[in-house]
């Protein structure tokens, strides 16, 4: 008899992805010069991301019974955000249940939490520059996330509420981070799936009350948001809004390959970027080009909005003698002599 469907649904998820990181292994020249003559490249070591909940403990579980198979070391990464009284021991206990899985390096890792760009924000920001100091520490060539599809719906409607393109639409990517990283294997799994296969498994499950606190947006849409809009307009909501990412991320794609390809049509020879040549294309490549060059000028990505790449737009197609603007990160954009400069005021 085999194992139950959500069981198997959460290995063939993570199969599929250590597959892939296997066969991309094999074609590093890293792995390549450090195999002696006839022999294969060492084991590659995945990591996973765990916090004790469903999702992630899921996603260990998986791990764990999937990459001896492979011939791939697994370890494990939790984050200790220190925003609750007993957080350490809690973090511990992770640790432990990791290691009973059989996973092997396995760190807790305390970090600090700042105020920039509210609790949510900064805490995830803390939590992804630990998880990319653990992964550089111990080599790892990828660390694995337990987004589920849930996650993906409530990322779009966030995204959508911010109003900034169809970026933000595109949710988060089934690869991401320096070198692809990152790896979300769950997106296509709804978030009942994982914890069934807890349930299941007899796996312990820490619920963070953070998740259903109303003080925080995700929280809120989780537990009112989403139920309202299925209540509304009917099951298959999650779905639909999963689909919806992932076809706003081939069509950003798109845009900003063609972005990149255009950029360097409408620079002048000392590299500035001329504004009638700019004018010449869509709005939504143009925009794209406005925002890279605000980036490298030094405005945080995370800060920049859909409406200040808007105003610095209004300097091409709305020119009106209008004077500098300010974006994040102290970066002034104007117009001079048919010039569009964008450096730090």
């Amino acid at each position: 008899m085999g194992p139950h469907p959500a069981v198997a649904a959460i290995r063939l998820a993570v199969r599929r992805v250590l597959h892939d990181l296997l066969t991309e292994h094999h074609r590093t020249p890293a792995a390549v010069q450090h195999a002696l003559p006839h022999e294969p490249p060492p084991p590659p070591l995945v990591l996973v991301a765990c916090s004790g909940g469903a999702d992630s403990m899921a996603l260990a579980s998986a791990l764990a019974f999937e990459s001896p198979k492979l011939g791939i070391r697994a370890g494990g990464v939790t984050v200790d955000h220190g925003l609750q009284p007993g957080s350490d021991a809690r973090a511990a206990e992770v640790v432990q249940r990791l290691r009973e899985l059989g996973l092997d390096p396995v760190d807790s890792v305390a970090v600090t939490v700042g105020r920039t760009g509210g609790p949510e924000a900064a805490a995830r920001d803390a939590r992804y520059a630990a998880l990319d100091t653990a992964a550089e520490r111990h080599g790892a060539a990828a660390v694995l996330l337990g987004h589920t599809r849930d996650d993906q719906a409530e990322t779009v409607l966030l995204g959508l509420a911010r109003g900034s393109g169809i970026r933000s639409l595109s949710g988060m990517a089934a690869v991401s981070g320096a070198g692809g990283r990152y790896r979300r294997p769950f997106l296509e799994l709804d978030r009942q799936t994982a914890r069934k296969a807890c349930m299941v498994q007899s796996l312990p499950v820490w619920d963070d009350p953070h998740n259903a606190d109303p003080a925080y947006t995700r929280s809120r849409l989780r537990h009112e948001g989403l139920p309202a809009l299925e209540k509304a307009l009917g099951k298959g909501v999650v779905e639909a809004l999963a689909r919806t990412a992932q076809l706003s991320r081939d069509d950003a794609d798109a845009l900003d390959s063609w972005a990149g390809q255009a950029e360097a049509t409408v620079r002048d020879a000392t590299g500035l970027l001329e504004c009638a040549k700019l004018y010449a294309l869509p709005p939504a490549v143009r925009r794209r080009i406005l925002r890279r060059a605000a980036i490298e000028a030094g405005a945080p990505a995370g800060s920049l909005f859909a409406r200040h790449i808007e105003e610095v737009d209004r300097l091409i197609t709305g020119w009106r003698g209008q004077g500098a603007i300010n974006l994040p990160g102290k970066v002034v954009a104007q117009r001079q002599g048919g010039r569009l400069v964008i450096r730090q005021g």
